[in-house]
């Protein structure tokens, strides 16, 4: 055995009985055994390593230790093994199999009294029906590596008379129904970072179209470890395999639900059954997978969401296992499955504060930025400035590029007071051949550019019948908007495909998602900075360059400052954008947008009708500026309509509005 999770709790549980523990140990492994001594506590006294390996002759065990246990051993329970989906046939072999051989063999030279393997469902393979405790040879499927492997270790156990035996088959082993501690990642944790994924980007309310899925039988470890004790120690059922599962038959799409609200994420309201897609020819799903860039794709995809391609053949698993006559032999014992529901949150709690990837990988701001070359356009002043700060103050090189000299020697001053590293670049971006000119001079003085951030932008708010004569208000948006970020990035994309990684982060609106009226021409010019962003980010990424786009909400800016109406609605401040950008500068994600934003985007194309009916109605009740009215002679009839723009105060109904609606242009 060795001292893995449920090993651990099984060793914990014999020893409260008083009685000696010997647990086979690794050299290299003799530190954590060291620590698991220390989470057993007093029950430790009773546990005992011994030296071995798995993969060597009779375990490695010493001749001399061999001598010492010999006919003292009352119970083997072997509990090694690699359990990893993602594992080979050699590997697998060596440890299961030719594991459970060495494992008999020192059994046999001790005259054990009885050799308790544990084994998995995973035994049957993919047996499509009810699998029972007495079934064995019908097991089918068994292709992949650790099915195989797990049913030729029992059938090494079950065809030897050398030693008494008892066979266990928990299902899916999942952490510690009271505390959720478990020690490895496999199984059902390999949904988590998904659920995670789909926290942080949709709303816990929102509904989701699932899959319902075959057959999922999980079981907390400290379940398997109550039962596995007590049955083993019963008279005469030597011989027998015992199924340690849950008797409630759950599917995929029901455990999913109940750990996506454990994580707080949004849960699948409609699960449609997989045979849905069963009128799909077999020749035709297998010629789709077979195709590389449809495998590219696919594995793109499991990467993103964390899950081995292996795990997904559980997704439609089709067997059903029979427990009762273990139930039958715990029945007054008080061991039982303990409901999923009551404990699905100890499961997600330990998983994302012991067990989630991420921990161990450095997502802090500077541990991102530190020593890079970040350029941001538009940093004199709001966003801009706000991000500059928090990416010098991280250990940036940071680039400011703006057209304002005063203000760029105060930001310029400000960092390097607080110890920063900075440059600046007066310049007017949306002249193209100053924007060809300042590129060439940063790659000069700089060598490289690690982070584009295009946030450098202008806002006209104007509603499209004050704009009929208007055209250049369309093309100065364009200049400054589109063209120069696009000019830029064009500047600077080279170099970052020589030296193989980059990042471009492209600063547009929410109100692309909401599509905000009288920002026709603010709204047109962010669109085509994504739409351009989203076509380079497809061409880029096996070159290691990411894109990502930020929609922005309405943030308190010198842009802003003009349109009185906002001075009484709320806006996010800019320390609060720059924290969005900050965010994606550590998280490179394809988009960025609150959930609000994301919110807007579905009622777009799910419902655009009611979008247009609430946009409307903002439409009618934000008034036209000041600067757009006096440009027009006022009509017959609107001088209500005139006199509240020019007022300083907002009415209670858009603030209540705007309040709702948080961050979107009006």
């Amino acid at each position: 055995m060795r001292p893995d999770s449920s090993g651990a709790t099984s060793f914990l549980k014999l020893a409260k009985r008083g009685e000696p523990v010997y647990v086979l140990v690794r050299a290299e492994s003799l530190g954590k055994f060291d620590q698991l001594q220390q989470f057993w506590g007093d029950a430790s006294r009773h546990i005992v390593a011994v030296v071995g390996d798995l993969t060597e002759p009779l375990l490695g065990v010493s001749d001399q230790t061999r001598t010492k246990l010999r006919g003292q051993i009352k119970h083997c329970f072997h509990l090694g093994a690699l359990y990893d989906l993602t594992a080979g046939n050699e590997s697998t072999d060596l440890v299961n199999v030719l594991g459970t051989d060495h494992a008999l063999a020192l059994a046999d030279d001790l005259t054990v009294g009885c050799f308790h393997l544990v084994s998995s469902i995973a035994a049957a393979g993919l047996y499509p029906g009810t699998f029972t405790e007495t079934m064995f040879e019908e097991a089918e499927g068994l292709d992949h590596p650790y099915f195989r492997t797990k049913h030729e270790s029992e059938a090494l156990v079950r065809r030897q008379r050398r030693v008494p035996w008892r066979i266990y088959r928990p299902g899916m082993v999942v952490g510690h129904s009271a505390t959720g501690y478990i020690d490895k990642i496999d199984g059902p944790y390999y949904f988590f970072k998904m659920l995670q994924k789909l926290r942080r980007t949709i709303p816990q309310w929102m509904p989701l179209i699932g899959i319902e899925g075959g057959q999922i039988n999980l079981v907390p470890v400290d379940y398997v470890a109550r039962a596995m004790d007590h049955l083993a120690h019963l008279p005469g059922q030597d011989g027998q395999c015992f199924h340690l599962t849950d008797p409630r038959k759950r599917h995929v799409g029901e455990v999913l639900n109940l750990l996506a609200k454990a994580a707080h994420a949004p849960t699948m309201t409609l699960r449609l059954d997989s045979q849905v897609f069963a009128g799909i020819p077999r020749m035709v799903r297998a010629a789709l997978v077979s195709i590389r860039p449809v495998n590219r794709i696919i594995d793109e995809i499991l990467n993103e969401l964390g899950v081995p391609k292996s795990v997904m053949q559980l997704i439609n698993y089709p067997t059903v296992f029979d427990c009762d006559r273990t139930q039958q032999l715990l029945a007054g014992t008080g061991i039982k499955v303990p409901p999923l529901e009551d404990y699905a949150w100890r499961l997600w709690d330990y998983w994302e504060r012991h067990l989630d990837p991420d921990l161990l990988t450095d997502r802090s701001l500077s541990g991102k930025v530190r020593d890079r070359v970040v350029v941001i356009t538009g940093g004199s002043s709001g966003i801009g400035r706000a991000t500059a700060l928090r990416l010098a103050d991280a250990g940036a090189t940071v680039v400011i590029i703006a057209r304002d000299e005063s203000r760029l020697a105060r930001i310029r001053e400000a960092i390097a007071a607080a110890g920063g590293k900075v440059f600046t670049y007066s310049a007017d971006i949306s002249d193209l051949d100053a924007c060809d000119a300042v590129a060439k001079r940063i790659l000069a003085d700089h060598g490289r550019v690690d982070i584009l951030i295009n946030n450098a932008g202008k806002s006209i708010r104007r509603a499209i019948e004050n704009s009929y004569d208007r055209f250049h208000d369309f093309e100065r948006l364009m200049n400054i908007n589109y063209y120069a970020a696009v000019r830029l990035t064009l500047a600077l994309l080279p170099s970052m495909v020589e030296r193989g990684q980059g990042h471009v982060i492209c600063i547009s609106s929410i109100g692309v998602l909401a599509n905000s009226p009288r920002f026709s021409a603010y709204v047109a010019s962010k669109a085509a900075l994504e739409g351009f962003a989203n076509c380079a980010a497809a061409e880029y990424s096996e070159r290691n360059v990411r894109f990502t786009v930020i929609n922005m909400p309405l943030v308190r800016t010198p842009m802003t400052a003009p349109t009185k109406v906002y001075q009484q609605l709320p806006l996010i401040a800019p320390e609060e954008a720059a924290d969005l950008v900050c965010d994606a500068v550590i998280h490179q994600p394809k988009r960025l947008a609150t959930r609000l934003g994301i919110f807007a985007q579905l009622m777009s194309l799910f419902a655009p009708k009611i979008t247009e009916v609430v946009m409307s109605q903002a439409y009618r009740l934000f008034p036209e500026s000041e600067a757009a009215l006096e440009a027009l002679p006022p009509p017959e009839g609107e001088a209500s309509v005139r006199s509240a723009a020019k007022s300083d105060a907002s009415t209670d109904e858009q603030i209540a509005f705007a309040t709702l609606l948080r961050g979107i242009h009006w």
